[in-house]
């Protein structure tokens, strides 16, 4: 049941994350190399393909850690363990315990900022005039993917591998 479970999120994350990513960072490369392409042999200028490549750029590196956690790659104390192998699972722990924090702050955080900006009427962005809180909603969904992605993880290091 567990196992059905894990993979059910696995997949269902793991959708969100490679395709989210795939679409956002086609969408930024695509305006980007547009836009130098227009200002190099025209006269036209793209003002707002600076504006995509840098909300690309904030919804990238917040996905990136959730699928980071999934492939096991996420920044971690890792020297200490190879000197004194004993500290290893301690260690291991201590960093899952860590990234619970962060992404527990991040949905309590991403939360309230979400809800600030989306009650200010002005906070758009420059240029696209898009409201502000779709990019701050990220923050607590990516923190709530995070949690739940070092949850299985920690169940993983404890059980053993959940796959077939």
């Amino acid at each position: 049941m567990i196992k059905k479970t894990f993979r059910v999120i696995d997949r269902t994350f793991a959708f969100v994350e490679d395709w989210s990513l795939f679409l956002t960072v086609a969408i930024a490369l695509t305006a980007a190399m547009a836009n130098v392409i227009l200002r190099k042999t025209t006269s036209i200028n793209l003002y707002w393909s600076d504006e995509v490549v840098r909300k690309v750029i904030f919804f990238s590196t917040y996905v990136g850690c959730s699928a980071a956690i999934r492939r096991r790659s996420l920044i971690r104390i890792d020297a200490l363990p190879q000197l004194m192998p004993v500290l290893r699972k301690p260690l291991t722990l201590f960093s899952h315990l860590m990234v619970l924090l962060f992404g527990a702050i991040m949905m309590w955080l991403g939360y309230q900022l979400t809800r600030q900006v989306y009650l200010d009427e002005y906070a758009r962005t420059a240029t696209l005039q898009i409201p502000e809180w779709y990019f701050y909603a990220v923050l607590p969904v990516i923190g709530f993917m995070m949690f739940v992605r070092t949850l299985v993880v920690m169940v993983e290091d404890w059980r053993g591998p959940l796959k077939d």
